[in-house]
């Protein structure tokens, strides 16, 4: 029997982790693949208060550690299914835990653009992380499509590698950061394509161009190694969509202290409805994820 079962091991789901265990909580974390979350294939993180121009990775690691130091068991199991009760069950494709609470904090995945051989061509030129997989088109033309943060951290990324960057976006301005859409300005090497989407991939064994049509029905070919698509994510609710309150686009619904609509399940960072999803963000929500989690327990 745990205090706490927290599911998901990135930033939310770790800080959720330290603070119930500083409050002497008996704390298991549930991840599927690794620790991290999605922030672990970020190169530098330049906007978290007093640490800038940190990796990702070596910030998911600290935390990670930080974690499982002061006592936060730690299990890569995939979470299947949650029960509702007075006491709670997580159900994993190995074991059965028992809680009587549970943060989940199961965060985000790639959005596809969903065009035919997409599948096909990925890891053969169609990539969802630049961090990742930039340095394979060094010298080379790709393209970034999506108009917001993601596509353009990681066409200012590739600036520095490719040849020429093309970034794509569906709409006439970009929804990212104003600073970082500037220095992507500066650079020779990045070519705008507004008010176009990618609607056809072009290859054989892997990708050698890309058709964009524009809002006019005019379309194009582009010859590039490498299209990284950053449109969006789609939240991870599988395990628990029967059971907990969403919103329209499949987010978890909840107050100001993380608790959902079920007494006893909280939540915490990127899976929530909200309209700021930043490192920032699902580090607080841990906390008042977590806070909200001692109360209920105690309270009890």
């Amino acid at each position: 029997m745990y205090d706490v079962i927290i599911v998901g091991a990135g930033p939310a789901g770790l800080t959720s982790a330290i603070y119930a265990v500083r409050a002497m909580k008996k704390v298991l974390v549930l991840e599927k693949l690794n620790y991290g979350g999605q922030i672990i294939n970020t190169l530098n993180i330049e906007n978290y208060p007093a640490s800038p121009n940190v990796s990702g990775f070596d910030f998911a690691t600290k935390l990670y550690n930080q974690a499982k130091d002061l006592g936060a068991i730690v299990k890569f199991e995939n979470v299947i299914q949650i029960k509702n009760g007075n006491i709670k069950s997580v159900i994993t494709s190995k074991n059965t835990y028992e809680a009587k609470s549970i943060i989940l904090a199961t965060g985000s995945q790639n959005r596809k653009l969903g065009l035919e051989n997409e599948d096909n061509f990925s890891s053969k030129g169609v990539s969802y992380c630049a961090t990742c997989d930039g340095a394979f088109y060094k010298g080379k033309d790709v393209a970034v499509v999506g108009g917001g943060n993601t596509a353009l951290e990681d066409a200012l990324y590739l600036a520095d590698i490719a040849k020429n960057v093309y970034l794509i976006h569906r709409r006439d301005e970009f929804r990212g950061d104003a600073a970082t859409f500037n220095n992507l300005k500066s650079k020779d090497n990045v070519k705008f394509i507004y008010n176009s989407n990618v609607t056809k991939l072009i290859g054989d064994d892997k990708l050698e161009a890309i058709e964009i049509t524009n809002n006019d029905g005019n379309k194009e070919n582009i010859l590039v190694s490498g299209l990284f698509v950053a449109v969006g994510r789609i939240p991870l609710n599988d395990s628990f969509n029967e059971l907990i309150k969403l919103d329209s686009a499949g987010y978890i619904k909840a107050c100001e202290d993380c608790h959902t609509n079920i007494p006893g399940i909280f939540v915490a960072g990127d899976i929530r409805s909200k309209d700021v999803r930043q490192l920032v963000t699902a580090v607080s929500d841990g906390a008042v994820a977590a806070t909200s989690a001692i109360k209920f327990i105690n309270e009890k």
